[in-house]
C-alpha cells in the first residue's frame, strides 16, 4: 500500500502538470482532527478545473493514479441520477488498498465548494484565487439537540413500525419484517442512542457515519444489547432482536427524556409491547387476535 506522502505527492503532481487543474482541495476524515488515521481512509480530493467536459470525455486520464481494483462514476450511471449539479466524481479503489474519491468541480463553482464543507483544506491554488480558510472542523456533523416534537416523532415512528415487523413475522414474510426492522425501526434507535451521547458530551462531537464511533461512548452492557439487535436469518432470531431493540430504545429514550425535559410516550410503549407479545404467541392459522 502506498504511503500518505506518496499519494499526496502523486495527487499534487498530476494537478501541477495539468493546466486545466487550477486548485486542489481535500475533505473528509483525513482533514478531520478528531479522527484517528488508518490505512483505509479515503483520499477525498477535489480538482477545481477549467473545461470539465474534456476530462469526462477522456476516460483514461485517471489511469495515472494507479492500477484500479474497481471504480464507480455515479454521475455516469443510470442507477444513480446525477445530484452534484454539474460536478463529476470518480470513486477509485486501487489494487494496493488505497482509495481516492475525486470530484471535478468547474472553477466557476469555487465559492460554492468552499462554503459546502467545513472540513475543506486547500492543497494547491495556482492562481492564488481562493481565500484563506479557517482550520477544519467537523462541527456540521455533531449530534444535534432534538426538539421535543422531533423526539416525540422519533418515538412514534419507532413504536408504529414495530407493528409492521410483527405482522411480517406472523405472516412468515421474513424479508418484509427484516426490511422494516433495519430500514425504519433501527434508524430511530440509532437517533436515540446518538442523542444520549450528545447529552453526555454537551452535543460537541460526531458519532460518525452510520454511528461508527458510538461504541466508544456506550457501556459494555448497552453495546452488547445493540449487537443483539442484529438477528440471524430465523424467525425466532428476528423476534428476539425486535424485543431487544424495544428494550434498548425504551432505556435510552427515558434517559433522553429525563435529561432534556421531554415526555416519553410510555402508554404507546406499553400498548405496542403488549401487542407484539400477543402477535408472537398467535398460532399460524389464527383468524383473530
Amino acid at each position: 500500500m502506498r504511503s500518505e506522502q506518496e499519494m499526496m505527492e502523486l495527487i499534487l503532481h498530476v494537478a501541477r502538470q495539468d493546466e486545466r487543474v487550477r486548485a486542489v482541495g481535500m475533505n473528509g476524515s483525513r482533514t478531520n482532527p478528531n479522527v484517528l488515521k488508518d490505512m483505509f481512509q479515503d483520499y477525498d480530493i477535489v480538482y477545481l478545473v477549467t473545461d470539465i467536459d474534456s476530462f469526462i470525455q477522456d476516460p483514461h486520464w485517471i489511469d495515472v493514479f494507479g492500477e484500479r481494483l474497481i471504480m464507480q462514476m455515479p454521475e455516469a450511471m443510470s442507477m444513480f441520477p446525477p445530484d452534484l449539479g454539474g460536478w463529476f466524481s470518480y470513486l477509485m479503489q486501487f489494487e494496493d488498498g488505497t482509495r481516492i474519491d475525486m470530484i471535478l468541480i468547474p472553477i466557476e463553482d469555487k465559492d460554492k465548494y468552499l462554503q459546502d464543507n467545513k472540513l475543506t483544506v486547500i492543497l494547491l491554488d495556482k492562481d492564488q484565487a481562493l481565500p484563506e480558510l479557517p482550520s477544519p472542523t467537523d462541527e456540521d456533523y455533531w449530534v444535534k439537540r432534538p426538539s421535543a416534537l422531533y423526539f416525540a416523532d422519533c418515538c412514534n415512528e419507532f413504536w408504529w413500525v414495530c407493528t409492521y415487523v410483527a405482522k411480517g413475522l406472523w405472516r412468515q414474510e421474513i424479508l418484509f419484517a427484516q426490511e422494516h426492522l433495519h430500514s425504519i425501526v433501527r434508524p430511530m434507535l440509532m437517533k436515540m442512542l446518538s442523542w444520549k451521547v450528545g447529552i453526555e458530551t454537551d452535543f460537541s462531537l460526531s458519532v460518525g457515519k452510520c454511528g461508527k464511533y458510538l461504541k466508544a461512548y456506550m457501556t459494555d452492557g448497552a453495546w452488547n444489547k445493540l449487537m443483539a439487535t442484529y438477528p440471524n436469518g430465523t424467525y425466532d432470531g428476528v423476534w428476539n432482536a425486535l424485543f431487544t431493540m424495544c428494550g434498548l430504545f425504551r432505556e435510552t429514550a427515558l434517559f433522553v427524556a429525563d435529561r432534556l425535559g421531554f415526555e416519553y410516550p410510555m402508554e404507546d410503549d406499553r400498548k405496542v409491547t403488549a401487542y407484539l407479545e400477543r402477535v408472537r404467541q398467535l398460532p399460524a392459522d389464527a383468524t383473530t387476535m
